[in-house]
């Protein structure tokens, strides 16, 4: 197992929220969000590239005139890698812009909106990879936070233009107009803990060519929903017996075994503590889970990880007390490792 720091030195007072890319001509891409504070106006988006085991100095990639969030890296069809991210004071009212490369992320195009003059609090992924369908259709994980929040896949056949698929959220849920819903020492934007359901999807397809996803969410529980047609209609959210604490996750269908892996922060809590985080395994289409690791377990922050597959393993980053991005490899033959707990949830709705 690789674990290691992506900075020698943090060049901001805080760093948060990763995404990270195995890049085509070799090594590695991450990028992040810092700042003096999360959702202030000086909140950039940083890079760094890992090349022959050495990680560069970070480059601050994005910095528009509002706060920067929640970067996504991503290669289009044609090549080129792409660097979706949020800007906005209000995470309501987030737009979404993107940069293209084509040199693997040493050069980057001048930023361009995703959908232009769409302040619907974002379009495109709104934390985690998107997904390629067999059929070749991109997906990406989208959702608002306007009191009730819900999730949605936003749907790209042509690499231009996107479409939102329907909306994904919890039946029954009831929030009042400014109600604060937690009390937390979790260094967010105050206005993250107002608003209730579920956010920031982590999407797979499956063999039958069902795709699914899981979701954050404010009720101390994983929310899923699933998909018959390529992720135009969802079934209603529900609720697994995994613990999330409103707080980041991601998972991923892996090529080497077929399997799901899970990164989180398994706490039942709504602004829960964000230790420890935990590597999860499904063998049954997320039916049931085994945690194979705790990757940290202080008491301090380590959240918003984000987690890809490649032919001999995963490769993994999150936040490090805020302090740095953690990066893990972890071979597929280590990944037997672990406990043996059996996390199940209840039977799948069927719709």
């Amino acid at each position: 197992m690789l674990k290691e720091f992506v900075m020698q030195k943090l060049p901001t007072a805080f760093c948060h929220a990763s995404t990270v890319i195995k890049l085509r001509q070799g090594g590695y891409m991450c990028c992040w969000f810092g700042g003096s504070h999360e959702g202030n106006a000086d909140v950039a988006i940083y890079g760094s590239r890992r090349i022959k085991g050495q990680w560069s100095e970070p480059v601050k990639l994005a910095d528009g005139d509002e706060a920067n969030w929640n970067p996504v890296l991503f290669y289009a069809e044609s090549g080129e890698l792409q660097l979706f991210y949020k800007q906005g004071q209000k995470i309501a009212e987030w737009r979404t812009f993107v940069l293209k490369s084509k040199d693997d992320g040493q050069t980057w195009s001048e930023a361009i909106e995703l959908v232009p003059g769409d302040e619907s609090g974002g379009r495109g992924p709104v934390r985690n990879k998107p997904i390629r369908l067999a059929s070749g259709r991109v997906l990406a994980g989208g959702s608002t936070e306007h009191g009730i929040w819900q999730a949605f896949a936003d749907i790209c056949d042509d690499g231009k233009t996107w479409r939102k698929s329907s909306p994904v959220a919890i039946a029954g849920l009831v929030y009042e107009a400014g109600e604060k819903t937690a009390e937390s020492d979790i260094a967010v934007s105050a206005q993250s803990f107002f608003g209730r359901g579920v956010i920031q999807p982590s999407l797979w397809q499956d063999d039958s060519l069902m795709v699914h996803m899981l979701l954050r969410s404010s009720e101390g529980f994983v929310y899923r929903s699933d998909s018959h047609d390529e992720g135009e209609t969802w079934c209603k959210a529900y609720p697994l017996s995994l613990p999330n604490n409103n707080s980041g996750l991601d998972v991923v269908r892996a090529a080497f075994d077929g399997e799901l892996y899970l990164l989180c922060n398994p706490v039942a809590a709504n602004w829960g503590v964000r230790s420890p985080m935990s590597l999860l395994k499904s063998t049954d289409n997320g039916c049931t889970w085994t945690k194979l690791y705790d990757l940290a377990t202080e008491k301090n922050e380590f959240s918003y990880p984000a987690l890809i597959a490649e032919k001999d393993g995963l490769t993994l980053t999150f936040t490090w007390k805020r302090e740095n991005i953690v990066f893990f490899h972890i071979a597929s033959s280590e990944l037997r490792a672990g406990n043996t707990q059996q996390v199940p949830y209840q039977v799948p709705y069927i719709f």
